[in-house]
């Protein structure tokens, strides 16, 4: 490794030299991690009816059996301690819940197993698929970016990957296989075992079309920090929607193939990573950029992650970019974004459409431990957290035998709303199998809300569904305020060991409103194959495909000013202006293209102008007068 690469790739160390500081958990410990998984998956998680009958799957026995068998062991007749993670990690991979999970303690937490190398699919034009080494670690000169991958350690590759991702399930067929393609060459230790082999025999075809082969050694380094602590209480980490798995690789991926963004994110202020970006004082979040397509020029948008502290300050920073952007379209990209802030994926949605986002709502499982949460925080004592609007359903449930509590949202539709509409050009959103959590409420809303045509690269996206809680953020809830609960059933975990668990489960609204998004996901309306000069030559195919789409569609234009009583109007592609002052209606008037003057009677604090076409809304603006 090379100056060029991030300081803990140039430390990275071996997987065996690595492994050699595992297995430190005593049966007792051993013992106590099985009792808490029992406890959240039994009485806090959400998803455990839908997953018994979809998946024909039962994890609480599963656990009851694995407790069985620890009480007939002493610690000098232990299995292996990888033997028993491998357990409790194959008992919670089989819900296929990317959001419930068995959080390995150290030496494993906060590391990464990497091949220095990232493989990506692609599609011939005759359907067939192919494995492409689409980029490598800084001075990892084994492989070239480009060549193509016939076999894993003597596996055909396609066969490899599908493997792979039966291990490491997701909620669906297309979130399987992304999942195993990933994993093959990048796996966060936390959430995945470590491999069993500790280098990879790869053969492929160079650029010649020659047949080789490469012997790669796994390497173990420390990955990222994440941005939010969630075990801790707070607003951030009350409202996460997140896949680990993906978030940690997010991370990952910058450590080994984005060192620039790394040091830029460190550096602060406004940066672009490329000559046409724009820049962004989120370089980890977005990518902002002008692309140019056979239809026409338009904006690009890339979503890495919704994983912020201050979901205002993505919204505005949002915001901004797109302004910066050609008018008269934009691609919305959120290909491999794992989630996070869920109030940041619902907030982002009224910007690109003029009708009143309703954000998803969400149940509890009808629990007694639910109950108790619930109860203690229904007033939020804390001011973190308010779970009052759960709390009357759940109380009556054991009368009414209601299975989940009454539905009610996370985000605030104050804050879903609270902006408005600032992009009026026609949109289209990219999304792909390893959308995950918040992505997938964000994609969801989009389809629900009708914002524009969905494109996908896969035919589904991740499928999950659901605000995603730790065991120790649990644990807190029933110790603040003081005093702390006596009776809690949470009980401190060894070595660092975590678990998380789909807390509340989140319903679609619109057209789908009840249906749950976990396990069905969101279907994109259009569907592209990538392409080799997608995968080279930076996503040529796919954003020329997404052009096609936004060049179909009509570009509308609603400026608004207002001084006084006077409201300037620019407008395109509307026949039909209404305008409120403060929510109440002062007038309206027909409109063609080019710049209109309204009079208002009265002033007041904010101005809503409301832009139709044909009888339908299709654009608005709010001003501040």
């Amino acid at each position: 490794m090379t100056a060029t690469a991030h300081p803990n790739v140039v430390n990275s160390v071996g997987l065996a030299e690595f492994l050699a500081t595992a297995g430190t958990l005593t049966l007792a410990q051993r013992k106590l991690i099985v009792d808490q998984a029992l406890v959240l998956l039994e009485q806090n998680y959400a998803h455990l009816p839908l997953k018994v009958a979809m998946h024909a799957v039962n994890p609480v026995q599963r656990l009851r059996v694995l407790r069985a068998r620890l009480e007939r062991q002493t610690d000098a007749t232990a299995e292996p301690e990888w033997q028993f993670h491998r357990e409790l990690s194959s008992t919670f991979h089989s819900v296929r819940d990317l959001h419930t999970n068995y959080l390995l303690p150290a030496p494993f937490a906060g590391k990464i197993a990497f091949l220095p190398f990232q493989l990506e699919r692609c599609f011939a034009d005759d359907g067939t698929e192919h494995y492409l080494v689409a980029r490598t670690v800084a001075n990892f000169n084994g492989l070239s970016v480009g060549a193509e991958v016939t076999h894993w350690n003597g596996t055909p590759i396609a066969r490899a990957v599908a493997l792979n991702g039966a291990i490491f399930a997701g909620s669906n067929t297309a979130a399987n296989l992304a999942r195993g393609l990933e994993s093959l060459t990048l796996r966060p230790l936390v959430i995945q075992l470590p491999p069993d082999e500790d280098w990879v025999i790869v053969s492929y075809r160079n650029e010649n079309g020659a047949q080789e082969e490469i012997r790669v050694d796994w390497q173990v380094t420390d990955n990222l920090p994440p941005m939010t602590d969630v075990d801790s209480l707070s607003p951030a980490a009350a409202a996460q929607g997140v896949d680990l798995d993906s978030d940690e690789k997010s991370r990952a991926k910058k450590l080994l193939h984005a060192p620039k963004v790394v040091q830029a994110e460190a550096a602060g202020g406004a940066v672009a990573m490329a000559a046409q970006d724009v820049p962004t004082t989120m370089p980890g979040v977005f990518r902002a950029r002008p692309v140019t397509t056979p239809s026409g020029e338009f904006g690009h948008l890339r979503i890495f992650t919704f994983s912020v502290e201050d979901p205002e300050a993505f919204l505005a920073e949002f915001v901004r970019l797109a302004a910066l952007l050609p008018q008269n379209g934009l691609i919305v990209d959120v290909r491999d974004n794992g989630g996070g802030h869920i109030f940041a994926s619902e907030f982002l949605l009224q910007t690109m459409t003029p009708r009143r986002i309703d954000p998803e709502p969400v149940q509890f499982l009808s629990t007694p431990l639910n109950l108790r949460i619930c109860r203690r925080h229904a007033d939020d004592p804390t001011g973190q957290i308010d779970l009052g609007p759960w709390f009357p359903s759940l109380d009556s449930s054991t009368e009414t035998g209601q299975a989940f509590s009454c539905a009610h949202t996370i985000t605030p539709a104050d804050g879903a709303n609270a902006v408005g509409q600032t992009y009026h050009g026609p949109v289209v959103l990219i999304t792909d199998a390893r959308c995950y959590s918040a992505t997938d409420i964000f994609a969801a809303g989009w389809a629900d809300h009708e914002l524009g045509p969905i494109l996908g690269v896969d035919d589904n996206t991740g499928a999950g569904g659901a605000n995603v809680w730790t065991h120790g953020l649990l644990a807190t809830l029933l110790k603040i305020p003081a005093p702390l609960d006596p009776e809690s059933p949470y009980k401190p975990l060894p070595n660092k060991a975590n678990m998380r668990v789909s807390i509340r489960r989140t319903l679609r609204v619109g057209k789908l409103a009840g249906t749950p998004v976990e396990d069905l996901g969101v279907r994109p309306t259009h569907q592209h194959q990538v392409t080799r000069a997608d995968l080279l030559q930076g996503n040529v195919d796919l954003l020329a495909r997404a052009g096609s789409l936004l060049a179909a569609l009509p570009v509308r234009r609603l400026g608004v000013a207002v001084a006084g009583t006077t409201v300037s109007l620019d407008t395109v592609n509307l026949d039909r202006v209404d305008i409120y002052v403060d929510g109440r209606p002062a007038t309206s008037l027909d409109v063609t293209d080019g710049a209109h003057t309204a009079t208002l009677t009265a002033t007041g604090r904010e101005v809503r102008v409301e832009g139709f076409a044909d009888g339908q809304l299709v654009a608005a603006r709010k001003v501040a007068s």
